[in-house]
């Protein structure tokens, strides 16, 4: 049995790509997350997957940080990146930050299907204009990893806010806690990151922002 994780708060393609990925893989069996809260409950189950498809924008997730968390979560489980946007640098970025490939949402499910085999063998996989624009080495951005990857679930949700430009006590009605509970959480996220304030903070997260299109889609 092939357990494969599709991890997109769209429920209309979640299905379709469960429908072609079921038509592809006889024995699969899919397990769907709609937000990080759904991601960090499977983690919590300890389920074992032999692939993830993961789209970039869900909720709780901010830029690259959901790609980070998984990759941090399931270090050697192929992870595939599928999104709406074609653009070279947010797939060089993924690469970066430990995707094994990536697949824009307009790629034919055919060969969408092979893509994922060949990554569950072992490859590589982008679309054709972005392997030609692959730089023949990658940028090292480990250590940012490693320092987002260190943090609670909790910091990791207040670090997003964080990047959304949220005010402590903003923070703290939408978490349901106390300000001082947000301060020490900033407190140990601006450690963590090796920074001193929130300014500091943000420059140092900026290589996860993604720029959002101007039209609906991910």
């Amino acid at each position: 049995m092939t357990n494969i994780l599709i991890a997109d708060d769209h429920p209309l393609f979640r299905a379709a790509l469960k429908q072609a990925v079921s038509a592809s893989f006889s024995d699969a069996h899919i397990l769907e997350a709609d937000s990080l809260a759904a991601l960090e409950s499977l983690g919590q189950q300890s389920v074992p997957f032999d692939v993830i498809l993961l789209d970039l924008h869900m909720p709780g997730t901010h830029g690259f940080s959901g790609l980070i968390y998984l990759r941090e979560q399931y270090r050697k489980v192929p992870l595939i990146v599928i999104s709406a946007t074609e653009d070279v640098d947010v797939i060089q970025r993924a690469i970066h930050f430990g995707a094994d490939g990536f697949i824009p949402k307009s790629t034919p499910v055919d060969t969408m299907t092979d893509a994922m085999q060949k990554v569950m063998d072992g490859e590589r996989w982008l679309p054709e204009h972005a392997r030609r624009a692959m730089p023949p080495t990658l940028p090292d951005l480990s250590a940012m990893s490693e320092r987002i990857a260190s943090l609670t679930p909790q910091q990791f949700r207040v670090m997003g806010m964080l990047m959304e430009g949220m005010q402590n006590k903003v923070i703290a009605y939408e978490l349901d806690v106390s300000e001082a509970t947000i301060k020490a959480h900033m407190t140990a996220i601006f450690r963590k990151l090796g920074v001193r304030n929130r300014t500091q903070a943000v420059l140092a997260l900026k290589d996860l922002a993604i720029e959002q299109p101007a039209i609906d889609g991910n």
